[in-house]
Parts: structure tokens; sequence; C-alpha cells
């Protein structure tokens, strides 16, 4: 059974980091693109990150861009999501996605889903 478990949200002050990690199981993963999507209070989902299953491209919302840094190690089965110098409009419920896509596109429909992680940053 395909799974994938976030961990690593927390409540953080305005300025700081944290690191979340998504691992998997179930299915071959490292042969999938993988993303992390966000839904704050109020708000669609939306995507936040995504890389190539070689972890050779990669996707950022504008609003993430020089903020935050995708990253995945195929052989622990581990996607992480850097997350620095936070804000408060970054408080959301983060998921861990996957998609089962041969041609590495990063955006688009995502098939797997994890069940999320919050990070609250305060101001």
């Amino acid at each position: 059974q395909a799974q994938l478990v976030e961990s690593g949200g927390g409540l953080v002050q305005a300025g700081g980091s944290l690191r979340l990690s998504c691992a998997t199981s179930g299915r071959t993963f490292s042969t999938y693109p993988m993303g992390w999507f966000r839904q704050g209070p109020g708000k669609e989902r939306e995507l936040v990150a995504a890389i190539s299953w070689t972890g050779g491209r990669t996707y950022y919302r504008d609003s993430v861009k020089g903020r935050f840094t995708i990253s995945r190690d195929n052989a622990k089965n581990t996607v992480y999501l850097q997350m620095n110098s936070l804000k408060p409009e970054d408080t959301a419920v983060y998921y861990c996605a996957a998609r089962r896509d041969t041609t590495n596109v990063l955006t688009g429909e995502y098939h797997y889903w994890g069940q999320g992680t919050q990070v609250t940053v305060s101001s």
C-alpha cells in the first residue's frame, strides 16, 4: 500500500526555519515527480514546490522562491522541504504528494497524498 508520511511541522516565529520530511513506502516513488502543497485557513490548496525524480528539475511558486528548497534522497525514499525566512502567510497544512507521470512534468494532477503536517508561523 502506497504511503507518504510527513513530519517536521510545528510552531515557529517569523524569520525562523523548519525542515519538512516526507517518507514514502509501498511503491517505487523514486521514479515519480514529488511535490509539496499547502492549504492555509480559508484558502485553496496550492503547489509550493516540486522536484523531478532525478532531482535535476525543480519548481517553486513565486512567493517561496529564494526561501524554500525542495530536495530528495531516493536511497532513503524521502523528500524534503527546507523552509527559511518563514512568514505568517506561510501558515498552512503542508502535504507531500507524488505524481504518477513518466514525462516528469512537475505541475498538474498529483495522485498520491500524505495526511499533512501543520506549520504555524507567528508574527
